[in-house]
């Protein structure tokens, strides 16, 4: 006998690390419209990696985002969570285990900070000491003091902050699957950089499963453990990593959402660690980058400097080697020599 609506809802909402989605020849056709919107999706996101759909505007992304929680209904196709086919659950049950933040953030004016977050724990039926203390745990966990913000009004608090409180909304019911529609989108550059910055620290330690809808590709570089590039209909032209993407994108398609500077792009992604250091002797003044920033900060330092070479730190502060404009093109090459190995080894038969 197939399991009850109740009995897959709650296990999926039982993992409270990520979940695995299976989008299988999804296709959304609208009344009046002989194209679809999104023309047999698919694809599978595993549990914690966090999947970034780029694309035009209308290349249909919030569209196949929008079908995995059911605000949108699929024409035909399949989507499971951890093998449960969410097209058997009721709609708006399946919505309650599903984070979901957007661009505009959708914060209730007329609610407290604390009243917003609570909201589907108390639509789940959760003891009000139990919501009280999971909003509490959130607003700390997106670094938000809960004595200052819990009892301010969402028109109290700056654009960043409102985001912040959006996020810990999405997660208080503890998903193991959250969906996010360009939700840094509005924000001012600095902003947005702190809160990619902010969401980075907390997705290492949360674990969920999340797509997360952009048009900056920039910001799919920064966030995606694997990013898909769509055109129209949601079609996909490349699924890789970002590295993978930037070493060697598909067609002229991907390669204009990349544009100029992927080396540099691809820099970002290398830790200096990675790089063969040399002499600690070698080291300029006191110009100084850390084993664990990237080889792009490294170039930076370099440039603005002007240092012919620049001291490496370990995390505990000493100086452990040099690196040089030479040593971090070396490393770049060998990065992506690697890359291409490592792809050739995964399409060999085992």
């Amino acid at each position: 006998m197939p399991e009850s609506t109740d009995t897959a809802l709650t296990q999926i909402a039982s993992r409270t690390d990520g979940a695995r989605i299976v989008l299988d020849r999804v296709s959304k056709v609208y009344p009046g419209q002989d194209a679809p919107a999104v023309a047999e999706f698919s694809m599978v996101a595993e549990p914690g990696e966090l999947i970034m759909f780029v694309g035009p505007s209308g290349c249909g992304k919030t569209t196949t985002m929008k079908m995995i929680n059911r605000i949108i209904e699929p024409t035909s196709g399949s989507i499971t969570i951890d093998g449960r086919d969410i097209l058997s659950l009721d709609p708006s049950e399946l919505r309650r285990h599903i984070g979901y933040v957007i661009q505009q953030i959708g914060l209730f004016p007329h609610m407290t900070i604390a009243e917003n977050i609570a909201v589907v724990p108390k639509l789940l039926g959760w003891s009000k000491q139990r919501t009280a203390d999971r909003v509490d745990e959130l607003l700390q966990t997106v670094q938000l003091d809960p004595g200052t913000f819990a009892h301010r009004y969402p028109r109290q608090l700056s654009g960043g902050q409102q985001q912040r409180v959006g996020v810990a909304r999405a997660l208080a019911a503890d998903p193991p699957v959250m969906l996010m529609d360009e939700p840094f989108g509005a924000t001012d550059p600095i902003t947005r950089e702190k809160l990619q910055a902010e969401f980075l620290r907390l997705q290492e330690s949360i674990g969920k499963t999340i797509i997360f809808v952009t048009h900056d590709f920039d910001e799919a570089i920064r966030l995606g453990d694997r990013i898909a590039v769509l055109s129209e209909r949601s079609q996909i032209e490349q699924f890789d990593t970002p590295a993978a993407i930037l070493a060697k994108p598909a067609n002229d398609y991907v390669r204009s959402f990349i544009g100029q500077g992927a080396a540099l792009k691809r820099l970002a992604l290398i830790p200096v660690e990675t790089a063969v250091l040399g002499a600690a002797s070698a080291a300029v003044d006191h110009h100084r980058i850390a084993t664990d920033d990237s080889l792009r900060d490294a170039l930076d330092l370099l440039i603005v400097t002007g240092a012919p070479a620049i001291g490496v730190v370990d995390r505990s502060g000493s100086l452990v080697g040099s690196l040089t404009v030479e040593r971090i093109s070396t490393a770049l090459g060998a990065d992506a020599t690697a890359l291409a190995a490592t792809r050739s080894d995964e399409g060999r038969p085992a």
